[in-house]
This record gives structure tokens, sequence and C-alpha cells, in this order.
């Protein structure tokens, strides 16, 4: 498919709202409004991945969400962890990163996807070695 515009997003998002009403898990996919949705559904994808990409979470926004999400506090996952509050502030600001072990306790006291952080962490090293690499 071409590069969609944005008067061809704009109207294929309306579009997209004015066919949900008609749709539901029962319809069969050869509805012509099934197939009409699932059409301006791509052109509403395409535009937004081009224009709005949504990036990988970091290590520190995922123990955020955790923490919002459990009702806890910093304090208290510090204790668990047996680590200073401070030192969990530094993990969800970004000026630490928690180790591997830290990380999949973590993961474990927040209900986190081990394969996550180890996606987060896999990134971030082929980052360092393709920057080692350049030196």
């Amino acid at each position: 498919m071409s590069k969609v515009t944005k008067e061809q997003y704009e109207f294929a998002r309306a579009r997209v709202e004015e066919l949900l009403p008609f749709v539901n898990g029962n319809t069969p996919v050869t509805d012509k409004n099934m197939v009409e949705l699932s059409l301006v559904s791509d052109v509403v994808e395409e535009y937004e991945i081009a224009h709005y990409p949504i990036e990988k979470p970091t290590i520190g926004v995922l123990i955020k969400n955790g923490l919002e999400e459990k009702g806890m506090t910093q304090k208290a996952l510090a204790s668990i962890l047996e680590v200073s509050p401070s030192r969990v502030n530094d993990f969800i600001v970004g000026r630490a990163e928690p180790s591997l072990r830290i990380a999949s306790q973590i993961c474990y006291i927040l209900n986190i996807p081990m394969d996550v952080v180890t996606d987060i962490y896999t990134d971030e090293l082929k980052g360092k070695q393709i920057l080692h690499d350049a030196i």
C-alpha cells in the first residue's frame, strides 16, 4: 500500500467509528461491513505506525506501572528487595538499572512478564555491542 495521507487517515478513522456498531465477534468475515472495517483499519494502522510509533517501555516505566497496578509504594518494594527506596527510585527514573537478579525479583513481585524485561535487556545489549563495534 502507498503512503497514507493525513486526510485519508482522518477519513478512515471516522469510517471505523461509523462501522463499529455494525460488527461484533459473531459477524462473518465476508460481511460487507466487516470487510470495509478491515480495509479502513489497515489504513489507520499504517498511518499510526508511521506517525505515532509506540516505543518499547523502559524498565523504569514497567516498575512504575507495576507499582501503580499493585497499589504498592517504592518504599514497600525496596523493603522486599532489601535495597534502599532511593535505589528503587533510581531504577524508575533511569539513573540505574537493576541487576538481572533484582529485575527478576521485581518481575515476580509486580507480575511483570520476565520475557518483556529480557527483551529490553537484550535490545540494550545489542545497542551497546553495536556502539562497541563502532569504536
